[in-house]
């Protein structure tokens, strides 16, 4: 003889799986989830006996145990942060256009009649064909030239006209 006790004991889902091999029909009121499917919430702070009073699981005292506990970048523990200290001077356009620059006394080492800026990189002046480049008047041009660049200075374009050379200004676009 089964007592109380002993069908209270016996597994939900096994009850389940009896129900189902005896044919009974399966329905909302006899379903049941698993045995360990379920797992108990942890309770804190209800006393050392629990094993998560006292602290609660959050360790000792102070910023670190307290709820939304959030330090910003660079925090220094209170101690004024480097980025603090340091001073600030100027600021970065974000706008600024970068030439290469050019003097024109740099333009006598080249014998071409007419310079490019592919010219320009082959011979060292500047480092990237794909930047801008721009012409300064620093220096003598001696000899008429035909000079690709993106901008020229205007003293720099009255020594080069006068000297009998041109300027082809090239659309930032394209490079």
């Amino acid at each position: 003889m089964k007592t109380k006790t002993a069908k209270s004991k016996k597994s939900r889902a096994a009850s389940v799986q009896e129900k189902v091999a005896s044919g009974e029909r399966l329905a909302l009121n006899n379903l049941r989830a698993p045995k360990g499917s379920h797992k108990r919430k942890k309770i804190l702070g209800r006393g050392s006996s629990s094993g998560h009073g006292k602290t609660s699981t959050r360790g000792s005292k102070g910023q670190t145990s307290r709820s939304g506990k959030h330090k910003y970048l660079g925090f220094e523990g209170g101690q004024t942060p480097l980025i603090r200290r340091i001073p600030k001077r100027g600021f970065t356009s974000r706008s600024k256009t970068e030439y290469q620059i050019i003097h024109l006394g740099d333009l006598n080492r080249i014998k071409e009649p007419a310079i490019s800026l592919d010219l320009l990189k082959k011979k060292g002046l500047i480092k990237d064909a794909d930047r801008l480049v721009k012409i300064l008047s620093d220096g003598e041009i001696k000899t008429p030239v035909n000079i690709q660049a993106h901008a020229v200075s205007r003293k720099a374009l009255e020594k080069i006209q006068a000297a009998g050379g041109k300027v082809e200004l090239v659309s930032k676009a394209t490079t």
